[in-house]
């Protein structure tokens, strides 16, 4: 009987040093984590593959640890990255020209293209019935910072469907990025420019339409 509890202690003993040093192990391997800040300008539907990546740990796997910030607007991730706060920052290309034109001997540069097209909907005040751009005359529309691309894309795109942006309609730049939506709440404007998921949600909150504009 002696022996058994003898043997039964002896396995207890090496269970417990084999896991203090798994566990150890596991530590350090984490600890060699190379770990990443990344400044996005908004939390968006573009950036799906990034969060499931994440939450799935593929990161991790290939030795990068993701310190995941949302810095909304593109100067404001510029703004983060030039300070150091960020390694990485996503945001509309637009940011790097700026930042190199002003003359910064550290400049930014653009090293990936994450979405092919821009993602902008417009929200509509108003229920409207077979719309079309036309129904922008006349009309003020929260466009987001001058400069900046979802604007830029805005006005591209009421070109291309001959609509003087400058005549035509009021694009309203004064909004800050991360206020856009609550102006419009707010009850400025007639239309707002906005990234998905936010423009279902504000959709669903106004019950109105809402319109996919840019090619």
């Amino acid at each position: 009987m002696k022996k058994v509890w003898t043997f039964v202690l002896g396995l207890f003993i090496i269970l417990v040093i084999v896991s203090l040093v798994f566990f150890d192990f596991n530590k350090k391997e984490d600890n060699s984590l190379a770990k990443i800040r990344l400044a996005e300008v908004a939390h968006t539907i573009f950036y799906a593959p990034q969060y499931v990546a994440i939450e799935k740990g593929f990161f991790k796997e290939e030795g990068i640890d993701i310190d995941l910030m949302l810095t909304a607007g593109a100067d404001k991730v510029t703004a983060a990255v030039l300070s150091g706060d960020a390694d990485i920052g996503f945001s509309g290309s637009e940011a790097t020209i700026y930042v190199y034109n002003g003359g910064e001997k550290d400049y930014l540069k653009t090293f990936a293209q994450l979405t092919q097209k821009d993602g902008s909907f417009l929200v509509s005040r108003k229920k409207i019935d077979h719309f079309t751009l036309d129904d922008l005359k006349g009309k003020t529309v929260i466009g987001g910072r001058a400069g900046g691309m979802p604007e830029m894309t805005l006005e591209w795109a009421l070109r291309e469907h001959g609509i003087d942006p400058k005549n035509d309609l009021n694009i309203d730049t004064s909004v800050a990025f991360a206020a856009m939506s609550s102006a419009f709440i707010g009850g400025q404007g007639d239309f707002v420019s906005l990234f998905e998921v936010s423009a279902t949600k504000k959709s669903s909150l106004f019950k109105k339409n809402f319109f996919y504009t840019k090619n």
